[in-house]
């Protein structure tokens, strides 16, 4: 199942402006895994996408894009049976505290994504 759709952006200010403006989503700030601000987007109090703004070389080629992350039992098995079967890691797993962990992964084909494990907290 889809678990979160992310947009990786090269300026998260100025696409929660249009965001806010076009599809009335409101937003909630808080600081990122990686240092910046992480923007939560919600429709009322449903939380319905991120927005952070990617900055460092990993992301100094990368277009803006949404990125979707699809849930899975076991990050670390998943990631495990995309290697055994032509897929590459991106990103190793890791924890986002209080949340989930993730890993990012390409599959055989070369499309990018993201796995998670709900968090049990």
């Amino acid at each position: 199942a889809v678990f979160w759709n992310q947009l990786n952006s090269k300026n998260a200010e100025e696409a929660e402006k249009f965001y806010a403006a076009t599809l009335g989503w409101t937003f909630d700030s808080m600081p990122g895994p990686d240092g910046g601000t992480y923007y939560v987007a919600k429709v009322g109090d449903e939380m319905v996408a991120g927005l952070f703004t990617m900055e460092g070389p990993m992301f100094e080629n990368v277009p803006e894009h949404w990125f979707t992350y699809f849930t899975v039992d076991d990050v670390d098995a998943a990631a495990k049976d995309a290697v055994a079967n032509g897929g590459k890691i991106l990103r190793e797993p890791f924890d986002v505290p209080g949340a989930e962990r993730f890993v990012i992964v390409e599959d055989a084909l070369g499309t990018a994504q993201g796995w998670a494990t709900p968090s049990e907290e």
